[in-house]
């Protein structure tokens, strides 16, 4: 059923799953989702609320606007160092000014990406400059980030600070805690916090999210949204009390909502493994008459998840001829037949163009 965001928003808010797991295509609408949910959850506060107190929130969220905290000052002369401004906002200042957490957001950062690439924060935190360390007394340069490696480095200020809500949240009693300014906070909502990680790091990060999640204990709930199977994948099967969705936008700029149960989620896991198995068949040249077998597969997985009632209607335009050419490999009565040529080089060819076509047109890959 076609709905709005804010209608999805409500939807969300409505569950009593504690952690709510969402997977959608790129462009889908994640990011614009936190902002609906966000209302959802506290109309009260329009517009950019970042600078608002902490106090006054209901919901924290991660997403492509909290990333708009921060930018480069391009003002600077031909001789200045880079450094990376902060606008002014209530989470940096509770988690830097406040809770002194420059230490564990280094930590955080240089163990995705380098342990010696350094962040220097400005004495009065509204900046943040980087340096790679090379274990001397010379001083070293400071240096543009990358944008995968400064999304990183966003990412560690708001773990920091998500490790700080739910310790305090974790306190039963209210008058017990060091601080009140959490008391009114109910729901957090992350969006892909997986740039440019690669895949052991990104599978890190979620279970490293995971097992922060796990062990939150007061009423705080959570909402995932991710474009990355393995992602998706990798939280499935750490976390519990979870609900699992997919979203779609459709024709019409409506969108869709829905939820996938049991062996729906599985798809994810085995799909990888076929993946895998067929892009070492094809960088090695070694692309057999079972590499079309696994292929199918993945194409069945797929439509499977997407909800497509046939694996063949997510082929390449010409569906008719490549849906002839998987048959002909694939099917029982060939198989059985050992005298069926191995694959020629065209057909070979044919492997690797479905597969790009599936990883790049539906955006189901292991990234």
């Amino acid at each position: 059923m076609s709905n709005t965001l804010a209608k999805i928003a409500q939807q969300l808010n409505g569950t009593d799953k504690k952690i709510q797991l969402i997977y959608a295509f790129n462009g889908t609408g994640k990011t614009r989702l936190s902002r609906a949910f966000k209302h959802e959850i506290d109309p009260k506060q329009e517009g950019d609320d970042a600078s608002s107190e902490l106090a006054d929130k209901k919901i924290i969220y991660y997403s492509a606007f909290t990333e708009d905290l921060f930018y480069w000052d391009n003002d600077l002369g031909q001789d200045a160092e880079p450094k990376l401004k902060i606008q002014p906002n209530a989470f940096t200042k509770w988690v830097l000014e406040e809770q002194g957490q420059e230490l564990s957001i280094a930590r955080t950062f240089q163990h995705y990406t380098s342990d010696k690439l350094t962040p220097h924060f400005s004495d009065d935190f509204s900046s943040v400059s980087f340096s790679f360390e090379r274990g001397n007394q010379e001083p070293e340069p400071h240096v543009k980030i990358s944008k995968g490696e400064e999304s990183n480095f966003i990412w560690s200020v708001f773990h920091a600070l998500l490790e700080q809500v739910i310790a305090e949240l974790n306190i039963p009693e209210a008058a017990d805690r060091s601080t009140d300014v959490f008391n009114k906070l109910t729901h957090v909502f992350i969006d892909d916090p997986v740039s440019s990680l690669d895949e052991n790091h990104l599978i890190e990060l979620a279970v490293n999210l995971a097992e922060l999640i796990k062990s939150s204990e007061s009423g705080l709930k959570f909402v995932i949204t991710t474009h990355s199977p393995l992602f998706y994948n990798v939280l499935f099967n750490e976390l519990s009390n979870k609900g699992c969705y997919m979203l779609e936008r459709l024709e019409d700029g409506s969108y869709a909502l829905t939820e996938k149960k049991g062996d729906s989620n599985k798809s994810f896991s085995y799909h990888l493994h076929l993946l895998r198995t067929i892009e070492q068949a094809i960088a090695d040249s070694k692309v057999e008459r079972y590499h079309f077998i696994l292929l199918r597969n993945l194409y069945e997985k797929t439509a499977s998840f997407l909800g497509y009632p046939k694996w063949g209607e997510l082929l390449p335009d010409d569906k008719q001829l490549y849906y002839s050419r998987i048959i002909n490999f694939t099917s029982h009565s060939t198989l059985s037949n050992e005298a069926l040529a191995q694959p020629t080089p065209a057909e070979s060819a044919t492997v690797k163009l479905l597969l790009d076509h599936l990883k790049n047109k539906h955006a189901f890959s292991g990234a």
